[in-house]
């Protein structure tokens, strides 16, 4: 089963992403243009990626003393992903990118998270050397952005430590100016960085000559010590090899060097190292401390990251999404295909049912319980598709809209972001375990793809911030952030959607059910808030945000369905049946879920918060 078809419908028939050629930027672009570049990307999925994922995920990196040693079919896709372009495909011309709409990139890369996401699509390297075009000296974007961009070098995010996961404020790697001589670099005010980073993604490979580390660290005070929590902290661009102003490697390694390789529960083909910064294996002139160019103002690391941050939770989401696609795909064949049991025929004398044994098997599709489960699949993940695909259409909204437009994107875009990483991480997680129950037991075994998709997944309810984070971001932040006006914003757009599809009259009973579920959501928020006490609105923080992402895909999901209608030809009727049908499973067996969840938000349910400790 293609994914092009559900592509081009969300992309040009829903968002109308050729419209965005109306805009200067995009000027030169087309829809023959935006089709050679999904072509391209489709082809070099099924021909570099797809067929090597279980490679990958069998032959994990390893060190052999000097280097880390991937798969060659790594390399190969690596190549054919940098030679096609797409890593700087939303870039200026000026700089060697093709001005493409970032929608049109999320799509693109979509292709190569659902082949092999364990290959990967260089997320961490695009969005580095992103927030280097934003907060980076000129100077810096030259020699560091730039040169990933081209592919000619990786690069990394590097936040966690051992002692520190997910708390930053606790983050102690530290950096001290390199002497009077080295703040006037022309590469940034240089520093010595000592310390250890955890958990980082492709921190050390052969595939770049280069691999460009953006680091936190905190700058110590005039007495030596380091400022508790996040104040002190400032950003880094601390090169594996060291570099000159032209953007060439001088011969010298910096002080950064492999610790160990972390092996995971999924997406074995990508490296996760612990890094260790300025321990001395690696001295630079002569002294231990690894080179780190400063990146903005001291203090103010946390700002700079998190254009980092942001980018990577809705690439985190999209991978997810893709996950769970690749595992609806699979059990979608497998229940076309698998023939198993016979169908009920009547009922039987005693009232129960019977099945006549002389018949023939039956494909297992043909049994209730699989199609919900392929159904639950389909609302599931491509609903996700479709709003990471929004999401992405309003980063291009924010960059080239008016600036009425630009802001109201930029708004929803922060009340959205905590959706579009944790939603599709839970859900389309969700959806890789019924593509296992699908299979039976043939899918907890490495014959069939789908185990390995279920652990792939699994690791994205933690990448870039764990459920519990992205929920108390929500509640905590987001959803209260200027006066409320990013919600406010979300309403009334979940409104237009429902006052068009109350004029369907397919559609209507859905839209009544959205209005009440956002009315209830509304609510909730106040309720949760209701006495200022953050502990007692946070304590059920998770089962709000699962709620709120309930309803947002089924806003997604109703207006997906009444656009579908719209456009609705002959040629067309499976496709649309599909989505309507998806729709109507998500309003009849999802959103109702949200009234459990908003209880216990409405009433600050103090269970898990008050049991004793020595309880559990």
């Amino acid at each position: 089963m293609s994914l092009r078809p559900t592509l081009d419908f969300l992309l040009y028939d829903w968002l109308d992403a050729q419209a965005l050629n109306q805009r200067e930027r995009f000027a030169d672009h087309s829809r023959e243009t935006f089709d050679a570049v999904l072509d391209t990307c489709e082809r070099i999925a099924r021909e570099k990626y797809a067929p090597f994922n279980r490679i990958v995920d069998l032959q994990e990196p390893h060190f052999d003393g000097e280097k880390v040693v991937l798969p060659q079919a790594t390399h190969d896709a690596h190549k054919a992903f940098v030679d096609s372009g797409m890593m700087s495909a939303a870039q200026d011309y000026d700089i060697g990118g093709m001005q493409l709409p970032y929608t049109l990139q999320a799509a693109a890369n979509s292709f190569f998270a659902m082949a092999s996401v364990s290959i990967g699509s260089n997320m961490l390297t695009s969005g580095n050397a992103n927030l280097l075009m934003v907060h980076g000296t000129e100077m810096q974007k030259e020699v560091f952005a730039k040169n990933e961009f081209s592919g000619r070098w990786a690069g990394t995010m590097c936040l966690s430590e051992p002692q520190a996961g997910s708390s930053l404020s606790d983050v102690a790697t530290r950096a001290v100016p390199d002497g009077a001589d080295f703040q006037d670099d022309p590469l940034g005010p240089r520093y010595r960085l000592t310390g250890n980073k955890m958990w980082i993604s492709s921190g050390d490979h052969e595939l770049t000559e280069n691999i460009v580390h953006i680091v936190l660290a905190k700058i110590p005070d005039e007495n030596g010590k380091l400022v508790p929590g996040t104040r002190g902290i400032s950003l880094f661009i601390v090169p594996k090899r060291m570099v000159d102003t032209r953007g060439d490697l001088t011969g010298e390694r910096n002080d950064v060097a492999l610790a160990g390789l972390n092996h995971k529960l999924g997406w074995r083909g990508t490296t996760n190292t612990l890094l260790n910064f300025g321990e001395g294996r690696y001295p630079v002139d002569g002294k231990a401390g690894a080179i780190g160019y400063l990146v903005g103002s001291p203090g103010k690391g946390l700002h700079c990251m998190f254009h980092m941050m942001n980018e990577a939770r809705i690439g985190v989401g999209t991978a997810a999404t893709m996950l769970g696609m690749a595992g609806y795909y699979a059990s979608l064949d497998y229940a076309r295909t698998r023939p198993q049991g016979r169908a009920v025929q009547k009922a039987g004398a005693d009232g129960g049912v019977v099945k006549d044994s002389a018949r023939p098997q039956v494909r297992i599709i043909e049994h209730a319980d699989v199609r919900r489960m392929l159904l639950a699949q389909k609302a599931y993940c491509e609903g996700a598709l479709a709003l990471e695909l929004y999401c992405a259409r309003l980063v291009d909204e924010q960059k080239t809209g008016n600036a009425q437009a630009a802001d109201d994107a930029r708004l929803l875009l922060e009340v959205l972001t905590p959706i579009a990483k944790s939603w599709p991480s839970e859900w389309c997680l969700e959806a890789n375990s019924l593509a296992i129950q699908i299979h039976g037991g043939y899918g907890y075994t490495r014959d069939f793809p789908v185990e390995q998709y279920w652990r792939d997944n699994r690791l994205n309810m933690i990448h870039e911030g764990t459920h519990g984070i992205q929920a108390a971001d929500l509640l905590g932040r987001k959803v209260l952030m200027e006066e409320g006006r990013g919600m406010k914003l979300l309403a009334g757009r979940i409104g237009d959607t429902i006052a068009r599809a109350a004029r369907v009259p397919e559609l209507a009973p859905h839209a009544r059910a959205l209005g009440e579920a956002l009315e209830r959501v509304g609510s909730a928020t106040q309720a949760a808030w209701a006495t200022g006490d953050p502990q007692a609105a946070l304590a059920n923080a998770v089962p709000y945000m699962q709620a709120f992402g309930h309803t947002v895909l089924a806003w997604i999901w109703l207006d997906v369905a009444e656009k579908a209608l719209a456009l609705d030809a002959p040629k067309s009727a499976a496709s649309t049946a599909g989505r309507t049908g998806a729709a109507a499973y998500f309003f009849r067996y999802e959103l109702p879920k949200i009234g459990a969840w908003l209880n216990v938000v409405e009433s600050r349910d103090p269970t898990c918060t008050e049991l004793p400790e020595e309880a559990f």
